[in-house]
């Protein structure tokens, strides 16, 4: 009974107590004979003290019943009785104990919710590297270091150091972890094995190129944050907004007119035309995951998707993959004078003639059932009326736009780099407060991208320096000749080789710093002329966005909204694909041709 005397129930009366069986059923054996003394009222219960069941009796204790009693419990089982615990230094009471209790309609008093025990809570979730992912691309590194014969031409250090960006590679395609802590460990092991010393290793993070995809994203959120880039939609969608057809011709001359200033694609496709899509569609009566998508949302999302790649590929600044593809060109030789007037001349013909085919291609491939859109200029009207007139931030987000797009155009002329230009813009912005530092801090993407763009782009410049890369591309180039193909056939090849291996991708930023110098550099030794290699493999950078839900940061966003079914994206993915590559090839080809790129 010491042992026990700490666990008290007392009877309180007005309810009924549950069938003691019931509760006795709920207690563990281990309890059962140490824990259950029930503490009668012998004002409100006089019978129990004259029963004649054992009851024990203790100086200074009122008197105890054991559930073990048959007796006992034949009177409780009578009795208006409710378990509560009655003292609060006691044991916790299995909570099934007191939901039985509750059941039966007997209240929970205080002292009883005080210790009924906490429900039992699930186990985390492991929050760590995914085991499987993890070991397959360690593996990847492993194998080649240890077990792929080193060829004779190759450096220890040039193979060590291959070996650990293929696993960095791998661990983009297998996701164990974020891009970026992948990133970070990968060089965080190039260091510790000492293949390259500490400001080798993170030299990159100096890179000019990367700095300016890093403001580029600063830039991004300035247009979100004044509505700039929503209020040129909206003026497009009110005046080619009266059919659906033109409604999408609207809104695709919307982001091909913002992209230059707006390099983040994925911005623009949920900051700017995603919600406007949304809205017009549910005005239509056409909802996400719905088969009412079909009237009109999954028309306007899937074109502005498979548009995008155009608008992105039109100008340099147009998406952050662009200025990385110039940077690991210059890297291997090649070097693009006015990059942006030359980016732009070579883009500006097939980009335009996909851009105005693209809206009726789909309508053709996967028609809206709403063809007339009447009320949507109405609509967007509506809208430029609460928008109110321009904002003083806009009228500032558009003087720095056009400051940092001219000099991105004419800087050369006046000695001022493409990154001083968008680090001037950016200084506008902070000092006229369109933008805050917190803004900046805010904006992950930006800094996570540098991080691991960092680390790609640090490796690859030092397999470039070690000689590996050039190793690589002389086998590969030697491979073809002997084939007797020339270079129009390997530049064929080689670029199907590219766009096609994007399906084992989810990032176009991780495909560049994957394969875009090993691929260039196979062009460049099976004899294709430079520029056109280079800036043909960075268009199909921005075009093989479009494949999969899973390709780059904008089909995310549109998949995600719920308008298009996962096999028509796929579909749709592969049909446009092969036109894209079709118009950038012929119409591009004699583009090319004319501006003298070959």
């Amino acid at each position: 009974m010491a042992a026990t005397s700490n666990m008290m129930l007392k009877l309180t009366p007005t309810y009924p107590i549950p069938p003691l069986s019931l509760i006795d059923s709920h207690v563990p054996l281990s309890l059962r004979h140490n824990v259950g003394i029930v503490k009668a009222s012998s004002s409100t219960f006089p019978h129990l003290h004259h029963h004649k069941s054992p009851i024990r009796r203790r100086s200074k204790q009122p008197s105890c019943i054991p559930f073990s009693s048959d007796s006992c419990a034949a009177d409780l089982m009578r009795a208006p009785l409710l378990p509560v615990v009655a003292h609060e230094s006691s044991r916790r009471i299995p909570k099934v104990v007191a939901s039985a209790a509750g059941a039966a309609g007997a209240p929970l008093d205080d002292d009883m919710r005080k210790n009924v025990e906490a429900p039992l809570k699930p186990a985390a979730p492991w929050e760590g590297a995914k085991p499987i992912p993890l070991i397959l691309s360690v593996a990847v590194g492993l194998i080649v270091r240890f077990l792929v014969p080193k060829p004779a031409a190759v450096t220890q250090q040039a193979w060590q150091l291959f070996a650990i960006f293929l696993s960095i590679i791998a661990g983009l395609v297998l996701a164990p972890l974020p891009v970026g802590a992948w990133a970070f460990i990968g060089l965080t092991v190039t260091v510790l094995t000492k293949t390259l010393p500490f400001a080798v290793a993170f030299s990159a993070f100096t890179s000019e190129v990367l700095w300016l995809i890093v403001i580029s994203f600063f830039f991004a959120r300035g247009f979100v944050k004044t509505g700039l880039g929503d209020r040129v939609a909206t003026y497009f969608v009110k005046w080619l907004g009266k059919s659906t057809l033109g409604l999408s011709y609207g809104l695709t001359a919307a982001e091909a007119l913002i992209a230059p200033a707006m390099p983040s694609t994925t911005a623009r496709a949920g900051g700017v035309f995603l919600p406007i899509i949304q809205s017009l569609a549910l005005a239509s009566g056409s909802k996400p995951n719905d088969p009412s998508s079909r009237k009109l949302g999954a028309y306007l999302a899937q074109t502005q998707f498979q548009a995008a790649g155009h608008s992105s590929a039109l100008y340099l600044t147009g998406a952050a993959q662009n200025l990385l593809c110039l940077n690991l060109a210059k890297e291997l030789g090649v070097n693009i004078p006015s990059p942006w007037l030359s980016w732009f001349k070579a883009a500006s013909v097939p980009a335009l003639v996909a851009l105005l085919t693209t809206p009726l291609l789909m309508y053709t491939l996967f028609p809206p059932e709403i063809k007339s859109t009447p009320d949507a200029p109405a609509m967007a009207e509506k809208k430029l009326q609460a928008l109110g007139p321009v904002t003083q931030g806009e009228w500032v987000m558009i003087a720095t736009m056009l400051l940092a797009v001219t000099l991105w155009v004419f800087g050369d002329a006046f000695g001022i780099a493409s990154v001083v230009a968008a680090m001037l813009g950016l200084s506008v912005l902070l000092l006229l407060g369109v933008l805050k530092w917190e803004d900046c801090l805010a904006e992950k993407s930006a800094w996570d991208t540098l991080a691991w763009f960092a680390v790609l782009v640090g490796i690859a410049n030092q397999l470039t320096n070690l000689g590996l890369v050039q190793f690589m591309a002389d086998s590969v180039g030697n491979l073809l000749k002997s084939f007797a193909l020339g270079w129009p056939a390997t530049f064929g090849i080689l670029q199907g080789v590219y766009f096609l291996s994007h399906y084992l991708f989810a990032s176009q930023t991780g495909h560049v710093g994957a394969l875009y110098s090993a691929i260039l550099a196979m062009h460049l030794a099976a004899g294709v002329p430079p520029v056109l290699a280079a800036l043909a493999l960075a268009f199909n950078t921005n075009l093989f966005g479009a494949l999969t839900h899973y390709s780059s940061g904008q089909a995310a966003v549109y998949f995600g909204a719920g308008f298009v079914d996962l096999p028509d994206v796929f579909k749709l993915g592969a049909i446009m694909g092969t036109w894209n590559i079709l118009v950038w090839t012929v119409v591009g080809g004699f583009w090319w041709k004319f501006l003298g790129l070959y």
